[in-house]
């Protein structure tokens, strides 16, 4: 029995991401939570307030993607 292309339906045709580009969101998203929250650390450790108060913004900033991210 012979297959014809006719029968497959590419993922650029349906509009549909790949699995490794959906990825690619999140752990991105994840990086800067976890970069966010160890600028945070050394923020508090150092007694550094622009620091730490980056270092938060960073990490919710990353929080916020991932829910971005685990809604799609």
């Amino acid at each position: 029995m012979e297959e014809t292309k006719d029968k497959f339906v590419t993922q650029s045709e349906t509009g549909e991401a790949a699995p490794v580009d959906e990825v690619e969101g999140r752990v991105e998203a994840e990086m800067k939570r976890i970069k966010g929250s160890a600028r945070e650390a050394v923020g508090q450790g150092l007694q550094d307030e622009r620091a730490e108060t980056e270092g938060r913004e960073l990490r919710e900033e990353g929080e916020r993607e991932l829910e971005e991210e685990r809604q799609k």
